[in-house]
């Protein structure tokens, strides 16, 4: 078993225990590897976010939080390829393009024969140019989406002028491999697009932003004929 695949493996393994704290010598005896292997993927897991933790003492050891964890998922070859090619695209100057990495890593972990060899292969033959978005303005932007909190953004338009606007972020748009911020600005009063590779500086004002319609804002623009991907949503329920 390779270490990414041991990685994920780790993590399944402390999900069937939870709550049930499991100790290294117990993980190191069940995937044939050292103590120090163990506690060495136990770190990389925490450093990744994963929400490992541990507890000292008698009764103690590893453990993981299975309400921030999903369970396993059994991808047809098709639907990992798809999900492969999909992440794959996503260079580093896209929105959340690190946890892009990070699922796509994830995704080609849970797997074995066929289907990882599909996918992964697929994957290798994904190019993208990267645009120049600023990784800072990037990272500004997914923080206010994620947390919907007012942006302070200096902007320059298409004839180089510059301003200064605050913004309450509604969502991202992507046309021409070109990606947008689409929010209310305050200073224009109106719903906007900022064409993120525009943005040259981006702060999070820590201020808590208004709900908008999305549709609502785009109504009117270029883009009101803009259509949302496929809707995570789960099974139907009759």
């Amino acid at each position: 078993m390779n270490r990414t695949a041991r990685l994920y493996a780790l993590v399944e393994e402390l999900r069937a225990a939870a709550p049930r704290p499991l100790t290294v010598a117990a993980l190191a005896a069940r995937f044939e590897v050292s103590t120090r292997t163990v506690q060495r993927d136990l770190q990389t897991l925490m450093e990744a976010g994963v929400p490992v933790r541990t507890t000292p003492g008698r009764g103690g050891g590893w453990s993981i939080d299975p309400e921030m964890t999903m369970p396993p998922i059994r991808f047809t070859a098709d639907e990992a390829s798809a999900l492969a090619t999909a992440l794959a695209a996503a260079n580093a100057s896209t929105p959340f393009a690190g946890a892009a990495r990070t699922a796509a890593q994830k995704i080609v972990a849970s797997m074995t024969g066929p289907a990882s060899a599909v996918a992964q292969e697929l994957a290798s033959r994904i190019v993208a140019l990267p645009s120049r978005t600023d990784s800072a303005v990037r990272t500004a932007v997914e923080q206010a989406l994620t947390t919907n909190t007012v942006l302070r953004l200096s902007y320059v338009d298409a004839a180089g002028r510059e301003s200064d606007r605050v913004v309450e972020p509604a969502g991202l748009l992507t046309a021409d491999g070109r990606w947008y911020l689409i929010a209310w600005c305050r200073t224009r009063r109106a719903g906007r697009g900022f064409r993120l590779d525009r943005i040259a500086a981006a702060a999070p004002t820590g201020e808590q932003a208004q709900p908008h319609d999305l549709t609502e804002l785009l109504r009117g623009s270029a883009a009101a004929g803009a259509t949302q991907p496929m809707a995570l949503t789960g099974p139907s329920r009759r």
